[in-house]
């Protein structure tokens, strides 16, 4: 019992040295501290806080040496009247200035532009591209027991133009698509649709030099084979003189050439689109028509058009292309109608740009044709806001027509391209087409759209508000901003003085037994 006692009284008195260190260290650390916050609060009183007759001082001489025009007078003047006249001003102008500068950055902030036109002459002006197709797009005698061969042109080429397939097809279709599994219609195309040669190109004059068939560059469109003039942008071909350009004659032939008119197809000439040499060919809309018989005369400008990017307009200007020089909305739908339906079909419309394998009649029918449907309901490939997927290009050549027809060829004529052709008078009236295009003077116009309001003229506005109403300046406002971060510190320099003292720390509890009373406590024990 004794061994005990002995061991609980040993270990209280370590305890209790232990919590007597604790306390003494406690009241060295808050006496340090107490002596640091009193060495601050003596700095901040001595050296930056100053006394309140100073701190008034430096109010009146504000107020009297500042720029800002009227407050020095509602300071200095003795009358009651002119000080509260002098505040009535102030504080009007204020007000003005207030809701002037508001109303701007309002303005500002809605974006807005406004649009000039420029015409500019100039000495000589670049040619566009022209592409033409034939109206009818297949050869008689490659189609006469393939009039599937339409439907499916048409299905191919739906990823360019959107068309709709009756169900009454449907059933010949799958029976070709079965029985013809390794059938290609771009090979069948290439070979059997319109061709350009010198039977079906009887002349061709640039200028006032002679073109040929090979300066023309194919192109598969909606039309099967078509064929582009200046497709490569040659310096030569700039036009010097208005009034003159490329003319063209063409022999459609009709008994070679047919096409399917259950589908739509019934005229018979010449479809032609005029666009940047850069650019890919777009009929859908865009296309120009010259029946047979007709002699066509189109009169083009050029309209550069400049949009603005966002927000002021809805252009991207950091957004490019991977297989065009230039970026342009049919170029753009054409390359996101390629990334989905490489993703979706494992394969590539040879009508779409891009590196991939290329899609089979299957595929076409199975998944491309599905695929395109599924774009335009779901939206995947939008066009025009900024937003979209393909926005409004910043820069696009366009080229506005005037076009006029006239029947071809007088009775002269006639008989001179008969005996030339040895072709009957009829066949010249139902085949052969003329076209000239050429520009109407040697100017282009340029359409800007321009930001109404740029950030410099926003400035502007506003230190033009300021200084008439209020005399103010930017010196003015650095002024005014050194007067409050002076009062702000001093404000934060009294509250620092007013704060209450430093909490004690690690002070011992009034109710915990000292050394004595639990030896006392044991002893009775």
């Amino acid at each position: 019992m004794i061994t005990v006692i002995r061991q609980l009284v040993t270990h209280s008195f370590l305890s209790e040295i232990k919590h007597s260190l604790m306390d003494q260290r406690g009241r060295f650390i808050q006496s340090d501290a107490k002596g640091i916050l009193e060495k601050i609060r003596l700095y901040l009183i001595k050296k930056l806080l100053p006394h309140l007759e100073d701190r008034r001082k430096y109010h009146q001489e504000f107020a009297s040496s500042t720029s800002f025009h009227g407050v020095h007078n509602i300071v200095q003047t003795q009358s009651k009247t002119r000080k509260v006249l002098w505040l009535l001003v102030v504080a009007g102008c204020l007000a003005i200035v207030v809701w002037q500068i508001y109303s701007r950055f309002i303005y500002y902030f809605s974006w807005p532009t406004t649009t000039t036109v420029v015409v500019q002459y100039v000495e000589n002006v670049k040619f566009p591209a022209v592409t033409f197709c034939n109206l009818n797009r297949f050869q008689a005698h490659a189609v006469s027991n393939l009039r599937i061969i339409f439907l499916i042109w048409n299905i191919v080429s739906g990823v360019l133009q959107k068309f709709s397939m009756e169900d009454k097809y449907s059933q010949e279709l799958n029976d070709f698509l079965l029985g013809n599994q390794k059938f290609s219609i771009k090979e069948f195309t290439r070979k059997n649709g319109f061709y350009l040669n010198s039977s079906t190109l009887l002349e061709c004059d640039f200028f006032g030099k002679p073109c040929y068939p090979q300066d023309f560059e194919h192109v598969f469109t909606e039309y099967g084979n078509c064929f582009t003039f200046n497709y490569n942008d040659l310096p030569a071909r700039r036009v010097s003189l208005s009034g003159r350009g490329l003319h063209l004659l063409f022999d459609v032939q009709q008994e070679k050439f047919t096409d399917e008119p259950a589908l739509g197809y019934t005229d018979a000439g010449i479809t032609f689109v005029i666009h940047s040499p850069k650019e890919l060919p777009r009929f859908d809309g865009l296309g120009l028509l010259t029946p047979v018989g007709m002699h066509a005369q189109v009169s083009i400008r050029q309209l550069k058009s400049i949009v603005q990017e966002y927000p002021w307009g809805e252009c991207k200007p950091d957004i490019k292309l991977q297989y065009h020089k230039i970026y342009s909305i049919n170029g753009c739908l054409q390359e996101c109608k390629a990334r989905y339906i490489q993703d979706w079909c494992g394969c590539l419309p040879f009508v779409l740009p891009g590196n991939g394998t290329e899609c089979d009649l299957l595929k076409f029918y199975n998944c491309v044709y599905p695929a395109v449907y599924d774009i335009e309901i779901k939206g995947l490939c939008t066009v025009g806001t900024h937003n979209s997927t393909c926005p409004a290009p910043c820069e696009e050549t366009d080229y506005p027509t005037t076009i006029t027809y006239s029947s071809f060829g007088g009775e002269k004529a006639i008989k001179y391209f008969s005996a030339k052709l040895k072709k009957s008078p009829e066949y010249v009236r139902q085949n052969l087409v003329r076209i000239d295009i050429k520009y109407h003077d040697l100017s282009y116009k340029i359409t800007q759209q321009q930001k109404a309001l740029t950030i410099s003229e926003l400035l502007a506005d506003v230190g033009g508000q300021l200084g008439l109403f209020c005399g103010a300046s930017m010196i003015t406002i650095i002024e005014l901003l050194e007067y409050i971060f002076t009062n702000f510190c001093w404000m934060c320099i009294f509250l620092l003085l007013k704060a209450p003292e430093m909490p004690q720390w690690n002070n011992p509890s009034q109710n915990q037994p000292t050394y004595k009373e639990k030896k006392k406590g044991l002893q009775e024990c």
